[in-house]
């Protein structure tokens, strides 16, 4: 063997020409007849399916046909490795599987298989390197076969067969179904191997990549390719410089031999692996006499071998074995994204010392996992971890296939995970999930709304909530800090019939204050009902906390019926004398918003153009018009107080629509916020993010603002509470962007924020005053990101009783919310809220290390209101 003679088995196969990439997605493009020559024939639907759902499940994307092709698309991915392939399901249940015919085999193991790699900082320590080790095959006898078998050798960058010194070697196991290829294929051991070596975390070392799933493997392991690499390579005979991990039953290999021969290999990996061997007190020692590292791996509770695995660790415990844990990888279960991080690990420990510490975020490995008994799921069960199990009933026994149909694709996006057939039900478990989804059953190509959801009864989709680190503002608020929603029924002459409404109402409304309370009406979308904004929307909850976190006003917010022929009528002559009657909210325009997702975007659009002034707050999701009717332009500017317009990114299907909007109104004068675009498709994952944006941002009183803030107001002057902000120029600059290891930092300081109470007792009562800010998404010319990469540390400017900071936020990337959620800069209460307070705060921004370079730019919005 020469060692870098054949072709680097790692290296990326040549491209898939139906998949194209723009703009972080992957773009699908089949051809209807080069598929249907594939089959033999015209399928009952066409698939893209791979590991490419959450964490790494494996998921399906619909490729409904269109013209003469089967088009699709997914992403933006998270950098990493994916692979996938085509399923064809034909009129008769059965499906076919291929790969696009002249893109070369990717997977050994899995010929219709191909992969994506998404390259990233995050990945950099498995991505491709301009100058790295070679690799080869190498083929040797087998007596236990009888035949010859072969394996894949890595030697380091250096290498040299005539060094006096033998190499030091690591043979790493498959598991079963897998070949020695895909060590390279999937598991990208060169790379890791390389960028290691280059790091100088890794002792020069020859890797031996084999599978030995035979009748003897240990035998095969020990008598055949150890000896068939001490006479073909340049690698030590010395078991202090000999190691061995593997995946699965080459694990349980690995430690089979360790087991019969303590001390034959100084290191040992355990990937997801078992050992069923008795221990007895003798071998324990020899063990432990002859083994530098036993080190065990496992993944979350998805991984089949994680009950094997702590049982392993009880078994190595009670024989007196030392033995280092790795922890449980939370993010994955049994798959390479795991097995990877794990080569990662072992490779740089072994023949170097270990410090016995798991992986930084991994979970101690503390007990079986016992997942929920068949029968007992009802809703999908979420455990502490977020794993998910998805059960249905018993209705759907004799169904051919069962899938789980959710808003967990990169980017809100629908995937379908399969599920498994357990007696006469159908299972499948997930995880870990984090945040808020909705999801459908599909029964042999059937949508099916969950049987078991009797509470939302106006929508197709079942809503899940996992608790976690993200999606905060769409938790249920804590009991007693929730607003009401109640339905509102009235006729409509429009429809001819009796229609209702869903309205929110604040907590501690108050039908008898004096002064009327805001309206916003809040429409839904084309084939859609008054229910989806609460149903799926989580209207009702984003509301709730941006309640609580002091963002927003009392207001009253409407959800009407937009399935009406003539939507103008409805709501003036009909919904909103309704609910003028009902309950108590103002009628001045100025006090009066609408905003809509879709068709209800289009709905509010037509109703600002037709009539200007009639709401003084605008907002439009993912919405424009066929066709811009003549308007009053000076009427629409003068009596409109913000016009704020969203649009999904380039997989929401308005997008080009929603800017055409925007060129419109820029052309005609009209005055408007073009709010970016959000990372996100035509879906309630745009839209809620959208609602989340425009709420803080109407009704405000003029001492809300986005930086820079302009009021300055004399503390003598009476009955005032007024917000001040110090000069800053254009925009607070912040520091360059510096590498901090698994991030880059950026550094400031916000403008010092003034607020000056002078209102009599008399006109203040018993209120104090509370200063709150959230930032909006930062944007550049190549990317953005989102607000919950910003962070600040509030502090005072002056100390006095009654006068407190806001306490500090984390940004996402050290576990905290950022500023996308808003937070308290700095209250006072009755007794410390007189005459002026300076205040101040510490920004952080932290983003990802493979962020694209750029000036990004975003803006923090301060509100300062009064409490009670």
């Amino acid at each position: 063997m020469v060692p870098g003679a054949a072709a680097d088995p790692g290296d990326a196969p040549a491209p898939d020409p139906w998949v194209s990439v723009a703009d972080g997605y992957h773009r699908v493009t089949v051809p209807q007849a080069a598929a249907h020559e594939i089959i033999g024939g015209t399928p009952a639907r066409l698939e893209l399916e791979g590991n490419i759902g959450p964490n790494g499940t494996w998921a399906r994307l619909a490729m409904d046909p269109s013209g003469d092709t089967y088009p699709g698309g997914f992403g933006p991915l998270a950098p990493g490795l994916y692979v996938y392939e085509y399923t064809a399901t034909m009129p008769d249940l059965s499906q076919v599987r291929f790969k696009e015919p002249s893109s070369p085999v990717a997977v050994t193991s899995h010929p219709t298989w191909n992969t994506i790699f998404v390259p990233g900082e995050s990945v950099q320590w498995m991505s491709d390197l301009p100058a790295g080790g070679a690799v080869a095959p190498m083929t040797y006898d087998s007596d236990v076969t009888g035949g010859e078998r072969s394996a894949l050798v890595w030697t380091p960058p250096g290498y040299d067969a005539d060094r006096a010194e033998a190499y030091p070697v690591l043979y790493l196991l498959a598991d079963e179904a897998q070949t020695a290829q895909e060590w390279a294929e999937l598991g990208r051991a060169p790379q890791i191997l390389d960028n290691l070596a280059a790091e100088g975390a890794l002792e020069p070392m020859v890797v031996v990549m084999a599978d030995v799933d035979v009748d003897d493997p240990v035998s095969e392991l020990v008598d055949n390719l150890v000896v068939a690499s001490r006479e073909r390579l340049n690698v030590t005979d010395r078991p202090a410089h000999q190691a061995v991990a593997g995946i699965g039953t080459g694990a349980t290999t690995a430690l089979q031999a360790l087991v019969a021969g303590p001390g034959e290999f100084a290191a040992v990996g355990s990937f997801s692996g078992a050992l069923d061997t008795p221990i007895d007190a003798a071998t324990a020692q020899a063990i432990d006499e002859g083994t530098d590292l036993l080190r065990l791996y496992v993944g979350n509770e998805l991984d089949p071998a994680h009950n094997d695995t702590y049982d392993l660790v009880q078994r190595f415990a009670a024989a007196g074995v030392d033995v280092e844990v790795d922890g449980v990888n939370p993010e994955s279960g049994g798959t390479w994204d795991s097995w990877r991080e794990n080569l990662r690990d072992f490779a740089s420990r072994a023949f170097r010392g270990s410090d016995g510490a798991p992986s930084p975020g991994h979970r101690p490995l503390d007990g079986r996992y016992t997942p929920p008994a068949v029968g007992s799921v009802d809703r999908p069960h979420v455990d502490e971890n977020g794993i998910v199990t998805f059960e249905t009933g018993t209705q759907w026994a004799d169904a051919r296939e069962v899938t789980v149909w959710a808003n967990w694709a990169p980017n809100g996006a629908w995937f379908r995970v399969p599920m498994t057939k357990v007696g006469d039900r159908w299972r499948v478990t997930v995880g870990p999930l984090d945040g808020y989804y909705y999801y459908r059953y599909v029964v042999d190509g059937v949508d099916h709304k969950d049987p078991a959801d009797t509470e939302t009864t106006l929508t197709g989709v079942t809503p899940l909530f996992v608790p976690g680190e993200t999606d905060h503002m769409y938790a249920d608020a804590p009991v007693g800090e929730r607003g009401r929603v109640s339905t509102l029924a009235y006729d409509s002459a429009v429809a001819g019939e009796e229609r209702k409404a869903l309205v929110w109402t604040p907590p501690g409304y108050d039908a008898d204050r004096v002064e009327p309370y805001p309206v916003l009406y809040l429409n839904h979308g084309g084939g859609q009902s008054y229910g989806d904004w609460i149903e799926t929307g989580r209207a009702a909850q984003i509301l709730d906390n941006h309640y609580r976190q002091g963002a927003i006003v009392p207001m009253v917010v409407v959800m009407g019926n937009g399935n009406v022929p003539d939507f103008q009528a409805e709501l003036f002559d009909n919904l909103m004398p309704a609910v003028d009657g009902a309950y108590h909210v103002s009628s001045e325009p100025s006090r009066r918003a609408m905003a809509g997702l879709s068709m209800g975007a289009m709905n509010t659009l037509s109703t600002w153009f037709a009539r200007p002034g009639e709401f003084a707050y605008i907002g439009a999701f993912s919405g424009f018009l066929f066709s811009y009717p003549p308007t009053d332009v000076a009427a629409m500017n003068a009596g409109t107080k913000l016009a704020r317009i969203y649009t999904g990114d380039t997989t929401d299907f308005t997008y080009s629509f929603t800017m055409g909007l925007v060129d419109v109104l820029k052309e005609r004068g009209i005055e408007h916020e073009f709010a970016g675009v959000t990372v996100g498709p035509h879906g309630f994952d745009t839209w809620m993010q959208n609602l989340v944006d425009f709420l803080p941002r109407i009704f405000r009183p003029e001492t809300s603002a986005g930086i820079p803030i302009e009021a300055t107001v004399a503390e003598a002057e009476n009955g005032v509470l007024a917000l001040t902000v110090a000069d800053h120029g254009p925009a607070v600059v912040l520091s360059r962007a510096t590498n901090v290891g698994d991030r880059l930092r950026s550094a400031g300081e916000l403008p010092t924020v003034t607020v000056t109470d002078s209102r009599s007792v008399s006109q203040a009562g018993a209120s104090g005053w509370a200063v709150t800010g959230q930032g909006y998404r930062f944007t550049s010319g190549v990317g953005s990101f989102g607000a919950d990469r910003l962070g600040w540390t509030p502090r005072l400017g002056t100390q006095r009783e009654g006068l407190a900071a806001g306490g500090p936020v984390s940004t996402s990337m050290s576990a905290g919310t950022g500023l996308a959620v808003p937070a308290t800069l700095a209250s006072a209460n009755a007794r410390g809220r007189f005459g002026s307070a300076p205040v101040g705060a510490d920004l952080v921004l932290d983003v990802p290390v493979d962020t694209a370079p750029g000036t990004y730019t975003g803006t923090l919005t301060l509100s300062l209101f009064p409490v009670d």
